[in-house]
């Protein structure tokens, strides 16, 4: 490993963030409210698109306790679009939390934080290190690449005892003075400069620090586990209408999507047609007879490990009272007031399509 001294480390990181760092909203401000909600937003999302479902959100809700009065299907319509949705969910529980038990208080140490819904260790400890100032380290993603490289690491990331050194080698960096500007230069530099394909050495203030550079091995670092091949799924989607309405069900909390609205369907079973895919499914899941009319949409939609293929056909209701089986609720809802339910992007691929 190249020599350096972490004296040397902090100096340049907080230089270059001097000058370098973004102009974000939630940086404008040492409110905590708007911190936190920045973290979460933007975990697994890049700013650039982050962005606007921030700003939608604050105005939406504008202060935690108008976020806690929110009803859950509020908060996901504010969200709907941006993904991992469990975040949103404990986002709200937790502001429940501080308004109820802790009367408006935000925690102040990344132990406390931690006690919240869906806060762990890199959300508590940013909010902590930028709102309030603690010495205590971040890890994420950019923060994974960025100690991998300066450190040369070539065990895998992905093994608990690596992910154990990461965080003991943050610990290490993060200054007394001004935490929170170091950890937020980290993740920045992991975001900008020290990227994950073609690092941009030549812009980076650690460069001379970097032992993978002086190794030549930048671009071998962070060692990770192969990913599994994403999952493929052919799905009928049944656009059921009766007396003007559309049949929409509730996706259980716990899952893909939970607490979000959607448009009835199922797997498609090897050798089966899609009518019949359909009708078994309305029989099973909703305890209904359908009437095929015809497709209206195929749409392809990615998430991290599962590629889908929605297959779209509009359905006359024929007979069945409906019954939530796979869905904790459902409605038959007005064509124009379907913007008002948060739908999964995949559905809305297709909205402008329906009768």
């Amino acid at each position: 490993m190249r020599k350096h001294t972490t004296a040397s480390v902090r100096r340049a990181l907080l230089a270059w963030f001097r000058r370098e760092a973004r102009d974000l909203p939630w940086r404008r401000t040492r409110e905590p409210y708007r911190i936190w909600l920045s973290e979460v937003m933007l975990q697994q999302t890049r700013i650039d698109q982050g962005l606007p479902y921030y700003e939608r959100f604050i105005a939406a809700f504008p202060t935690v306790r108008a976020l806690a009065v929110a009803t859950e299907e509020q908060v996901l319509k504010q969200w709907e679009g941006l993904g991992y949705y469990s975040r949103a969910r404990n986002l709200h529980r937790a502001a429940q939390v501080v308004c109820q038990e802790r009367n408006g208080a935000f925690p102040e140490t990344a132990a406390q934080w931690q006690r919240l819904p869906g806060v762990g260790p890199y959300t508590a400890g940013a909010v902590a290190s930028i709102a309030f100032g603690e010495r205590t380290p971040v890890v994420d993603g950019n923060v994974k690449r960025v100690l991998s490289r300066l450190y040369n690491i070539d065990a895998c990331i992905d093994q608990a005892a690596t992910e154990h050194r990461l965080w003991a080698l943050a610990e290490d960096l993060v200054p007394a003075g001004r935490p929170g500007d170091f950890n937020q230069a980290l993740m920045e530099l992991g975001a900008r400069i020290c990227v994950p394909r073609a690092p941009r050495c030549a812009a980076c203030p650690l460069r001379m620090l970097c032992a993978a550079h002086a190794a030549g091995t930048q671009c071998e670092r962070p060692v990770r586990r192969p990913r599994k091949p994403a999952r493929r799924e052919e799905i009928v989607v049944a656009a059921i209408r009766k007396n003007g309405r559309y049949l929409l069900g509730k996706r259980p909390a716990g899952g893909l999507l939970g607490g979000l609205w959607e448009f009835p369907g199922g797997k498609v079973e090897p050798g089966e047609a899609h009518e019949a895919a359909l009708v078994r499914e309305a029989r099973e899941e909703l305890g209904v007879r359908v009437r095929v009319k015809g497709l209206l949409a195929t749409v392809r939609h990615a998430y991290t490990h599962l590629h889908v293929t929605l297959h779209v056909y509009q359905c006359e209701h024929a007979g069945g009272r409906v019954r939530a089986h796979a869905h904790d609720e459902l409605k038959w809802i007005r064509r124009s007031q379907l913007s008002r339910y948060p739908l999964p992007k995949a559905n809305h691929k297709f909205l402008d399509l329906l009768p």
